[in-house]
């Protein structure tokens, strides 16, 4: 059947690109709509447009600050009430903001104007025009959370170079998530106050880290996020290494955690040199490396859980819990094979599931390997464990990430239900901040009705439970699903071995 494509522009118009991806899976959620896209007009966003089949002429009039309003439907009529609706809301955004304020800033400098107490910038626009704003925020001498992606390495370094020279902190770009004082920046949750500073090249990780220390009765001071690039090589780790100057100087913060995937080893060396001179306590975890010579000041932590237990000292994360006895009392259905399928939508929370699994001597692929593990183009079919990160750019590109809509996740884990190869399901559900609203009641509509013989689902929650979705009743969400519920990523992974173990009369490693 045909599909009927309808555009329009809104010249001049800006929305947050988070808010227009949730626009756009709610119209497309409606009933005869195919596909539908709210996008700012860049070079890249129409080519994404171009390449969906949602432009009606392969091309649209329009510049970067315009806004692109894209159906594709079942037929003309459809297409024109979801453009209908879609255009309302939009409206009726522009009317709600308008409501609380008569006046809103639509620059840098106008916004300096207006809040001269202002200390920090939060740049969320299309990365063609991210780098711009970013040096307009150093100028007004603001730091800055660059939470936009698709900005050159080039840029990247010339802004965190000028950062420095004006002692100002450059958070990203792709800097997802900050906590700054009380402030939760992007993506992040709830956390209690507390004596840790944490430092994360990787967002998850930090929402990881710190939900587990506030949930165990600890606390953080700040998060600085600083970039998944900025312990390249390129960059040479500027912006971590000016959080470590201010997590040193801060009295409110006792120790510090850093958290990335592997860096550059000549910038690993420059940061551990530092690290080696503070008079502060570090954990130092650099998922996906088994072990890193620190200085006599810091400890190594291999997986997130690690770093969390290392800086909670006798603390227990997950009280009560106990893998080997969850895993003898459910079974994996008889006739399945034993192969683990991840379904993330935290990258690093990924990368921590691949350690785990690596480390018990399983044959292991990703779509985003850590040291170690195959890539999946190179893995051979149907063997060994596959463990997917939705979040990475070949599932988001010109979609929502999935801690926005889970919905993402949804064919691939149908899928997954319906391998016989398969024996354990492995997820993360992401809360707080910038998160879906309900993702457990989301999860457990597409998981209800699967077959009594389905693989085993394992599951852990990221978040609080001062985060909006309360983190208790997203667990019990999914636990009246039939989802087995760990108290954090690491755990899950840890049962979902000792389940294996059990199945196959094997003397588990880890007990």
């Amino acid at each position: 059947m045909t599909a009927f494509v309808l555009n329009e522009i809104r010249k001049g118009f800006y929305l947050d690109s988070v808010a227009l991806m949730r626009l756009s899976r709610e119209i497309a959620a409606l009933p005869g709509v195919r596909e539908a896209a709210l996008m700012m007009a860049t070079p890249a966003n129409k080519a994404i447009l171009r390449d969906a089949g949602l432009l009606e002429s392969g091309d649209v009039e329009a510049h970067g600050n315009d806004l692109v309003v894209a159906m594709r439907a079942d037929d003309e009529p459809t297409a024109r009430a979801a453009l209908g609706q879609a255009l309302l809301a939009l409206d009726g955004r522009k009317t709600q903001s308008g409501a609380h304020d008569a006046w809103t800033p639509r620059s840098i400098a106008a916004a300096v104007s207006a809040a001269a107490d202002a200390n920090l910038a939060l740049i969320s626009v299309p990365g063609e025009f991210a780098a711009a704003e970013a040096r307009k925020a150093l100028r007004h001498g603001l730091h800055v959370m660059m939470f936009s992606d698709n900005v050159s390495i080039e840029d990247e370094l010339s802004l965190k170079q000028e950062a420095r020279e004006r002692g100002l902190l450059l958070m990203g770009p792709d800097c997802g998530t900050a906590i700054i004082g009380d402030a939760p920046l992007a993506f992040a949750n709830k956390i209690k106050r507390g004596p840790v500073g944490i430092i994360g090249a990787s967002g998850t990780g930090t929402q990881e880290v710190s939900c587990l220390l506030s949930e165990a009765g600890s606390g953080v001071s700040h998060a600085i996020g600083v970039g998944g690039r900025d312990l390249k090589k390129e960059v040479g780790g500027i912006t971590t290494l000016m959080a470590i100057d201010a997590l040193d100087a801060d009295e409110a913060t006792e120790r510090v955690v850093l958290i990335s995937k592997p860096p550059h080893p000549d910038v690993a060396r420059t940061v551990l040199a530092r690290i080696a001179k503070s008079s502060k306590p570090y954990t130092v975890c650099f998922i996906g490396l088994e072990q890193v010579e620190v200085p006599a000041n810091a400890t190594f932590a291999p997986t997130l859980k690690d770093a969390a237990k290392a800086v909670l000292g006798g603390l227990r994360i997950g009280s009560g819990f106990d893998a080997s006895a969850i895993a003898a009392r459910h079974g994996v259905p008889a006739g399945r094979g034993a192969r683990i399928e991840g379904l993330f939508a935290g990258g690093t929370l990924c990368a921590e599931a691949q350690v785990f699994l690596k480390n018990a001597g399983r044959r292991v692929s990703s779509n985003a390997p850590v040291p170690g593990v195959a890539v999946l183009e190179n893995a051979q079919p149907g063997q060994g464990d596959r463990i997917l990160d939705l979040g990475a750019d070949e599932y988001t590109r010109g979609r929502p990430h999935p801690m926005i809509d889970p919905s993402i996740r949804d064919d691939a884990l149908r899928t997954a239900l319906e391998n016989t190869d398969i024996a354990v399901i492995l997820l993360d559900l992401i809360i707080g901040y910038g998160a879906h609203s309900d993702p457990a009641g989301h999860l457990a509509e597409v998981i209800a009705g699967r077959r009594p013989d389905a693989p085993l689902i394992i599951g852990s929650v990221t978040g609080t439970e001062a985060d909006p979705q309360i983190r208790s009743r997203q667990v019990r969400t999914l636990e009246e699903a039939g989802v087995l519920v760990a108290p954090s990523n690491a755990q899950a992974c840890e049962v979902a071995l000792k389940v294996l173990a059990t199945v196959k009369g094997e003397v588990d490693a880890h007990a």
